[in-house]
């Protein structure tokens, strides 16, 4: 029998890439894997997040659970990859002996030789473990900004582009297999192209994206504020493929703080950038992220920035607090600000986004709107709109009356009801 693999993911959906490949690399090989399986496993393999203190403190967890399961017999070998082995290593290998094998970011193959010793090349098969109608595309490894507080370019080094081409292999293979919505991913999708030919690409790939056949809907995470290009905004406006919805992480907005955090922006830029982006296409989705409790971060800085959130009106927002990441910057800065006052001014965000989200979605109301079914749920069919992606953003409860729907269809819902974070609707005809 062949021996079954266990793959756990933590983090970003970065990490899901990645971890998707390594099952395709094992599947490819005839061993049994599953991902995120609850049941016993001959080999573990954890895919570690070392981004931010939670995340780090989520994978430490996590191996030590699995860590015990080996102790007691119920696994025999345990094997961690990613960020955090990253980053880490060498504390790892003292601090938890029962892990068999630690493996950074790009050791893919040396991770499949110790499973396999005749194991020769990694293959670009990808096994994905979403629902069948998305998966995420990655088009851009590591990271050539600078911001003080972040581990990532420590972690997975500088930008390295994938070219167009494998790129478009690869969303060409998804498409056939049922792929209908494509989440592109980077670290910052802003540079994309940049190392290599020196100029923003992100428009070249997105017109081959958008020739593929059967692929209804491109999404876009993660644009750094600077430089964002133009000729992306106006593709959005243009062609209906290309959600509209953006997903570009702000930070702050008070320009000592952003100066401090080496974002190279400062609050007039990312004022404008919203306008442009609202003006050229008026219903975008705008996500964002914050983060509170930056060192020095004093009260009234922090009220600007909730003021920003209560006159911006993000559709998409998520806040997070500051940790102090060894060797990046910010870590000489000291962490002068309360764990217990990062905690209140993450929830008065939350709290203001909350409301603001609720008014947003109370508009929606006896509007109708293209909607992916992506999952049964009881008496409802939960599916997404165009300004939604998986998991972090608002639902659609379709009451369930009609049996011939399945996860992956296209429906326009009219929406008769919402809440803070979703929105009930009908089909319109079915």
């Amino acid at each position: 029998m062949p021996k079954h693999i266990n793959i756990i993911t933590l983090g970003c959906s970065k990490n899901l890439v990645d971890s998707e490949y390594l099952i395709g690399n094992l599947k490819a090989k005839g061993y049994k894997v599953t991902h995120e399986s609850l049941k016993p496993a001959n080999i573990i393999i954890i895919n570690t997040c070392g981004f931010i203190e939670d995340a780090k403190d989520e994978s430490i967890e996590t191996i030590l659970k699995y860590a015990n399961d080996k102790k007691s017999g119920k696994t025999d070998t345990l094997i961690v990859t990613g960020c955090l082995s990253q980053r880490y290593k060498k504390e790892l290998l003292q601090e938890i002996p029962e892990v068999d094998a630690f493996f950074g970011v790009y050791d893919q193959n040396n991770l499949l030789k110790f499973i396999d010793k005749n194991h020769e090349k990694f293959i670009p098969q990808r096994c994905i473990t979403t629902p069948s109608h998305y998966a995420y595309l990655k088009i851009a490894e590591g990271c050539d900004r600078t911001c003080s507080f972040c581990a990532i370019p420590i972690i997975k080094g500088k930008y390295h582009s994938k070219s167009i081409k494998s790129i478009t292999e690869e969303a060409n293979e998804l498409a056939k297999k049922g792929v209908k919505e494509l989440l592109v991913i980077a670290q910052d999708i802003s540079y994309y192209g940049i190392d290599i030919k020196r100029k923003k690409l992100l428009g070249e790939l997105l017109e081959e994206l958008v020739k593929i056949n059967n692929i209804e809907w491109i999404k876009l995470h993660y644009g750094y504020p600077l430089n964002f290009p133009d000729n992306v905004i106006d593709m959005m406006a243009d062609n209906e493929k290309i959600c509209r919805y953006i997903d570009i992480p702000l930070q702050h907005i008070n320009d000592s703080i952003l100066k401090s955090m080496k974002r190279g922006v400062n609050k007039k830029h990312n004022i404008k950038l919203i306008e442009n982006l609202r003006k050229k296409v008026p219903e975008i989705a705008v996500r964002t992220t914050f983060m509170v409790g930056y060192p020095g971060e004093t009260k009234r800085q922090f009220n600007e920035l909730l003021q920003f959130v209560k006159d911006t009106k993000f559709d998409r927002l998520g806040v997070f607090k500051y940790s102090a990441e060894e060797d990046t910057p910010a870590w000489k800065l000291k962490d002068d600000v309360p764990d217990e006052v990062k905690e209140e001014r993450m929830h008065l965000i939350m709290e203001e986004q909350q409301k603001i989200s609720l008014e947003l979605n109370k508009n929606k109301i006896e509007k109708s709107f293209k909607v992916i079914i992506d999952r049964k749920e009881g008496d409802y069919m939960i599916g997404r709109t165009e300004f939604d992606s998986p998991e972090i953003d608002n639902e659609v409860l379709i009451k369930n009356s009609c049996n011939i729907i399945k996860p992956g269809d296209f429906l326009n819902v009219v929406v008769e009801d919402a809440s803070e974070f979703d929105i009930y609707g009908s089909i319109v005809k079915c």
